[in-house]
């Protein structure tokens, strides 16, 4: 880590990827990263105390902590977490409806609830967190029982690409639902994190 950096974001190994992005596209160099195991997408109710260590474990080094994660399925005890220790989270409950927009992910919901939501990392680990997470590789007959009530997949493209779009066909295919996707970008990661490190800016100066 950059001994200048004066800011922590500690994320979901799943945005590591599009946070680094982000930072070296917009030169936040006060701006270090450090991420969880993206297996917690499976275990929610170990992250409130995992992303506690995190906090205690730096911030003594750090003058501002950001936490990059959603709810995340921890039922507010996340949030309960970081009231505690004082610090801010991105918004919503999941990344799902922070990369598409609280807005138009609610509209997306609406419109059509039984929706399986994959992002770019999701897509990319789809046979790791997915098929092995759940045990479906091992145990098909698990697929009804995890996927009976969903009709669609839909792939929330961070960077739209030919190749996404063909793995997010064949995710679907294996899962047995319809295919749609949507073009997100960063959504509202991006201007959370460029808030945040405006407020970091405007506080040194």
């Amino acid at each position: 880590m950059a001994a200048a950096a004066n800011t922590l974001v500690i994320a979901c190994g799943a945005l590591a990827r599009e946070i680094i992005a982000l930072r070296q596209a917009n030169g936040w160099s006060h701006m270090d990263v450090t991420c969880l195991p993206a297996e917690l997408h499976n275990r929610p109710e170990k992250i409130p105390s995992l992303v506690r260590e995190k906090i205690h474990a730096f911030k003594a080094r750090y003058a501002h902590i950001f936490v990059a994660y959603a709810d995340c399925g921890t039922g507010g005890l996340l949030d309960a977490v970081l009231q505690e220790e004082g610090v801010q989270r991105l918004p919503g409950a999941h990344c799902y409806e922070f990369y598409a927009g609280s807005a138009a992910f609610a509209t997306l919901a609406e419109a059509e609830l039984g929706t399986f939501y994959l992002t770019d990392f999701l897509l990319r680990h789809f046979e790791r967190l997915i098929m092995h997470g759940l045990g479906i590789d091992k145990h098909p007959q698990l697929l009804p029982l995890y996927f009976g009530n969903y009709t669609t997949l839909m792939y929330l493209c961070q960077k739209e690409s030919a190749e996404g779009i063909a793995l997010g066909q064949a995710a679907a295919k294996r899962l047995g639902l319809a295919f749609a996707y949507r073009v997100t970008g960063y959504g509202d990661m991006e201007t959370e994190l460029k808030t945040a490190s405006e407020k970091v800016i405007q506080w040194q100066n």
